[in-house]
């Protein structure tokens, strides 16, 4: 598709309007912020094919949406049907569940969360612990070069705030459920989560995104990861949603001192999808691990830009990013590693690897490095292939149907993402997600 120029819409003017008439007078202290970023998006408008950032994805679908809040439900039917916490989340697990953006307490369950730890929707959150959000909400996500961020920033009503004390750890998974649910035409929701861990703190977020039906939507969702010194955070995203759903998102997160950070990014929905998810590495011996998973059918187009930014000495990451593709499905990896002067003795790894199922299925692959230093330790590598015939006939001449073939060769190969998931109950509910769609997709190599 072609470079083009796309109008801002509905967005700057709507503004106003929701600022008057839906922003609680308990929130006027965001007012600043949420002004600084609509006149940020009025400056940028949205992306085109002509920014490099956007050179893969065009965005005109979105911004072609009518502008128009999501509504809360009038009725939980709908929702219901799409709720995957039955089948995702375990029984009695902490969790925030969200219906079109807006949080749906009497689907939650804090009932478990430690002493001294806050979990909550965000919109308690900035009235009842304004002293813990303000130093941090939007101090990480970029709003001022980056339109979607700027959007969310402005329209954040409702999401996620997680806050983990010095020395705490909540030893279970904090799940963020976020649920379209159809009907009422296009409508468009900007999901906000911040979650802090101070000094020590250890938590594992899931961030779920599901439903959508046959409604054409659009989400826009930011979180802002905070992780302390020496604290070990764990963020897990899985997108499932329906094939008219649009989402952007960022996940924006900083390391300090000896601090941990672990992403999985898994998309397996969704019909225009774009992740970014950046780490910034402020501390010295700060370590980050970003794994991601693409499996796509149809005409989906799903783009993962990432960014590992070492800022400081004697730091390492790891990323690993997986895809298949099938149908007309399109996928996009672009990745950067800056190592900045001060980052020596760093240790950089990131790989690509793409798995092509059928002839109109298209892969973008952009790994690259910004090395500004001399004693560092990086490499990264990109591969599409399809899958092997020889590996095929050994299992066909040992009895095994075609189907059930091509669906053990794409397991093996995405297992190595799957795996690095630490909680057994979240690699759980990611490997039966993951056994329905590539199931589906062997069969559909043999119809």
């Amino acid at each position: 598709m072609g470079a083009q120029i796309l109008e801002t819409g509905a967005y700057p003017a709507a503004f106003d309007a929701f600022e008057k008439a839906l922003l609680p007078s308990s929130l006027a202290w965001t007012g600043p912020l949420r002004r600084a970023s609509i006149e940020a998006f009025r400056a940028l408008g949205f992306p085109t094919t002509r920014d490099e950032e956007w050179r893969y994805t065009s965005v005109a679908p979105i911004a072609a949406l009518p502008y128009g809040v999501s509504p809360r439900p009038l009725n939980g039917a709908s929702a219901r049907a799409a709720d995957p916490a039955a089948r995702l989340v375990p029984e009695g697990a902490i969790r925030l569940v969200f219906v079109n953006g807006h949080f749906a307490a009497d689907r939650s369950d804090l009932a478990r969360v430690p002493a001294g730890a806050v979990v909550s929707s965000l919109g308690s959150a900035l009235e009842g612990h304004r002293p813990l959000v303000e130093p941090h909400l939007g101090r990480l996500a970029e709003f001022r070069s980056h339109a979607f961020t700027a959007l969310n920033t402005a329209f954040m009503t409702d999401g996620a705030f997680v806050h983990v004390p010095r020395g705490t750890a909540i030893d279970s998974p904090v799940y963020l459920v976020f649920i379209s649910a159809p009907g009422g035409g296009a409508n468009a929701s900007h999901p906000r989560n911040l979650v802090v861990a101070e000094e020590a703190g250890q938590v594992s977020v899931v961030e779920i995104h599901t439903g959508g039906g046959e409604s054409a939507g659009f989400a826009n969702a930011v979180t802002e990861i905070v992780v302390g010194p020496a604290a070990v955070v764990e963020h897990c995203r899985i997108g499932d949603e329906g094939e008219r759903s649009y989402h952007v998102s960022t996940l924006q997160s900083e390391l300090s001192r000896s601090a941990t950070f672990t992403s999985h990014s898994i998309a397996l929905g969704g019909a225009l999808v774009r992740h970014d998810v950046n780490a910034v590495l402020a501390g010295e011996g700060a370590d980050a691990t970003l794994n991601g998973l693409y499996v796509l059918s149809g005409a989906q187009h799903v783009d993962h830009h990432t960014t590992i930014d070492h800022a400081s000495p004697n730091g390492a990451s790891r990323e690993l990013y997986k895809g298949v593709l099938d149908g007309r499905s399109r996928g996009v990896f672009d990745g950067k590693i800056i190592v900045r002067p001060d980052a020596q003795k760093t240790d950089a790894r990131q790989v690509n690897r793409n798995l092509i199922l059928s002839e109109e299925a298209l892969v973008d692959t952009k790994p690259q490095l910004e090395i500004r230093a001399d004693d560092v330790k990086c490499t990264h590598a990109a591969t599409i292939g399809q899958i092997d015939p020889g590996m095929l006939f050994y299992l066909r001449s040992r009895a095994v149907g075609e189907a059930e073939a091509r669906e053990m060769l794409m397991r093996a190969f995405v297992s190595d993402v799957v795996s690095r998931v630490r909680h057994e109950a979240v690699r759980a509910s990611l490997e039966s997600l993951l056994a329905a769609k590539l199931g589906a997709q062997g069969r559909g190599r043999i119809a």
